[in-house]
Formats: structure tokens, C-alpha cells, sequence
């Protein structure tokens, strides 16, 4: 009997050692991974002056960390993976021997915390990765996603009426805007759809793939006015002297190219933006094609304030005594000296229009922003 019951107590014994060991809980390589990557992550975020100590914020961003990791999409599957995983919650800096935090008080963190305190924390990252050479700024590309606020007006299944009106605001939200997302990439198609919510704008070292800076903003705000804030922003953690900056025809504004031109003398990689205009038919010389198909002929130059410098086609026909305009054009028999269409072409006096982007090397290095929107729709996967 004596001995039976010291079995068992040394068996109880042993189950308890088993469930305080938190390693025999937690994948190894997970364990590995997040002790690698919290020891390389140092930072200190600033205290309450006064009040209780609660947890650490440095924990708490640690901890969020780990939900991006693992793609939980609910605060609640954060706080039951760390209270399974007492070993990764160590890691974060957690006090394991007392109560981890509860879905409020992570809720209550992510409402309180300061934008810009994350922000510190990136521009130490990407400084350290930038000394390491991990990170190259040569190669910068600029792109944003579109990020929906959480609303029924949202829900393709609401039958709300007119829930994309600008008066109709949620409720839910009133920090949101709404905007418009383009679901197609090509000149020739318009597929667009509207949402409340937000863009989350991300500069991007095309080279390693590694974020370098991001800006998130209402959803009705233009992805080209948000450039020289990001830029501004980006340049005093590394410098951007002499980059290529790749974008989308989202970003084909006259005063981008001259804030990467002048300001760090770069090269901006852009398609150009068609605006509903018309690609005329021309020839190989450049000479455009009037209605009847016939080659129209330079007619000097012309310059204003809107549209700059631009040169002159008329019809090769305006002053002929014998001939007659085949397809009897309206301006033909206008009763003037010079009849006939014309037609204008703009010639580059600008570093927009003069880039070319018919060669080898804008198509290549252009090519290179599918891998961009690719990571920007990653960021908000995970």
C-alpha cells in the first residue's frame, strides 16, 4: 500500500514538471524564430507618467508582431495562441507567472497607442538594415493598397440604398472616405469599384523587397499628393540621392518628376496616364494622318500657358487650287485661305514627356511593379 501510494506521488510529481516545462508546449523552430527575431528587435517605447504599470508596451507591440506572424485575424486567437504558447508570450516579455493580457486590454493598447511611436520604431529598422547593406535605396517604388473599414456598407451582399453616396457616411466609422479601386491595370479597361476606408501607402526597396517607409490616409485621397510627404519622410533615415523611382500611372503628375528630378536628382519610371485621350494614327516619322488618310504636313509651332509647346499639322491640301479634301472635311469650305483639319502635337519640353517609353530598359525596369503591388497586397494578407 505504502508503495503504491509513493508511485503516485511521484508521478504527480512528474505531470507537474511536465506542464510548468512551457518549452514541451511550443513548436522549437517557432520558439527559435520569435527569440531570434524579439533579440534583434530593440526598441523602448515611452511610459506613462503616471498610474498603473500595466504591461509593457514593448510586449504589447512584440505580441501584435506575433499575430501578423501567424495571421490571426481576431484579437481573441492573439490571446489564445500566447496562453498556449507561455514560451513565445516569454519572448515578447511577458511575465509568464502572472496573467497574460486579455482581449481588452489589447483592444485598449491598439486604441491608445500613438501612430508615431510605431513609425520610431521603423525608421530604427530600416536605418540598421540600411548600414547592414540589406537594404539599397537606389531602386524605390511607391504603391498603395486599399484598406475597408469595417461597415456593412462594405458587405457586397447589403442591399442599403445608395450606400456609396459621399452624404451617406458610416456611422461605424467617421474617420473613413470614400474612394474608388481600380480591379484592372490596363489603358483599355475600366473596372473600378468604390468602398469606405482607407490606402495604406508603402515605399518599397525593390531590391530586397523590405518596406521602408508607409503613410496610411482616408481612401479619397490621390496616390500623387501623398509623394513628397513620403519621400521627405523617408530621406531622413537613408538617403534617396540618385534613386530610381518606379510608380504606377497613378502617379503621372508634372510635379512627381520634378520632385525626383530636381530634388533628388533620380529618375522617375511612370507609364503615362492616357486621361480618356485618343492615340492618333501616325507615321513612323511622327507626321499624324488626317480623316482622308492622307500625311498631313508641319505647319510651325505654337505655344500657351496650359498646354506648352506644340507642334502643327495641317492639311496637305489647305492652299490647292485643283484638289479637294477627299472625305470633305467641315473646315474645308470654310471660305478661309487655309482650309482643311489640323491637328497638334506636343513636343517634350518637360522631363515627363521627354522620357522614352518605348525602349528596352523603361519596359524592363517597369516590369518590376507587379512584384510591388504584389507586396503591398501582401502586407494586408497576413
Amino acid at each position: 500500500m505504502g508503495e503504491n501510494s509513493t508511485r503516485k506521488g511521484l508521478a504527480a510529481i512528474y505531470r507537474q514538471e511536465i506542464i510548468q516545462d512551457v518549452t514541451l508546449f511550443t513548436s522549437q523552430s517557432a520558439a527559435a524564430f520569435y527569440d531570434k527575431l524579439f533579440t534583434e528587435l530593440d526598441f523602448t517605447l515611452p511610459r506613462a507618467a503616471t498610474g498603473r504599470r500595466g504591461f509593457p508596451k514593448e510586449a504589447m507591440v512584440c505580441a501584435f508582431i506575433v499575430m501578423k506572424c501567424e495571421g490571426f485575424s481576431q484579437i481573441t486567437d492573439l490571446a489564445d495562441y500566447l496562453d498556449n504558447n507561455r514560451l513565445i508570450a516569454h519572448y515578447c516579455g511577458f511575465n509568464i507567472m502572472k496573467p497574460l493580457p486579455s482581449y481588452w486590454t489589447y483592444d485598449r493598447f491598439l486604441k491608445k497607442l500613438d501612430n508615431g511611436e510605431l513609425k520610431h520604431i521603423m525608421a530604427r529598422q530600416v536605418k540598421k538594415l540600411y548600414e547592414l547593406g540589406i537594404v539599397d535605396a537606389s531602386f524605390i517604388g511607391l504603391d498603395s493598397t486599399p484598406v475597408a473599414a469595417n461597415t456593412k456598407k462594405n458587405n457586397p451582399k447589403s442591399f442599403a440604398k445608395d450606400k456609396f453616396k459621399p452624404e451617406n457616411h458610416p456611422k461605424a466609422d467617421p474617420d473613413c472616405a470614400l474612394g474608388v479601386h481600380s480591379t484592372s491595370n490596363q489603358h483599355n479597361e475600366r473596372r473600378y469599384e468604390f468602398y469606405w476606408g482607407y490606402k495604406n501607402h508603402v515605399l518599397v526597396d525593390c531590391i530586397s523587397g523590405l518596406p521602408i517607409y508607409e503613410l496610411t490616409t482616408p481612401a479619397n485621397v490621390a496616390d500623387s499628393s501623398v509623394v513628397q510627404k513620403i519621400l521627405a519622410a523617408a530621406s531622413k533615415t537613408i538617403s534617396l540621392l540618385e534613386c530610381t523611382f518606379l510608380g504606377d500611372k497613378g502617379y503621372d503628375v508634372k510635379a512627381v518628376y520634378d520632385l525626383v528630378k530636381d530634388v533628388y536628382q533620380g529618375d522617375a519610371v511612370i507609364p503615362l496616364n492616357k486621361r480618356n485621350t485618343k492615340d492618333p494614327e501616325k507615321l513612323p516619322a511622327g507626321n499624324p494622318i488626317c480623316d482622308a488618310g492622307l500625311a498631313m504636313h508641319k505647319d510651325g509651332k505654337t505655344s500657351d500657358g496650359n498646354q506648352g509647346l506644340r507642334q502643327k499639322f495641317c492639311c496637305p491640301f489647305r492652299q490647292s487650287k485643283t484638289n479637294s479634301c477627299p472625305c470633305n472635311h467641315k473646315n474645308w469650305n470654310n471660305g478661309k485661305k487655309n482650309r482643311g483639319c489640323t491637328k497638334y502635337k506636343a513636343i517634350p519640353s518637360d522631363y515627363r514627356l521627354s522620357i522614352d517609353r518605348e525602349c528596352s530598359r523603361f519596359k524592363r525596369t517597369y516590369g518590376w511593379r507587379i512584384y510591388l503591388a504584389c507586396f503591398c497586397v501582401h502586407i494586408w494578407s497576413i
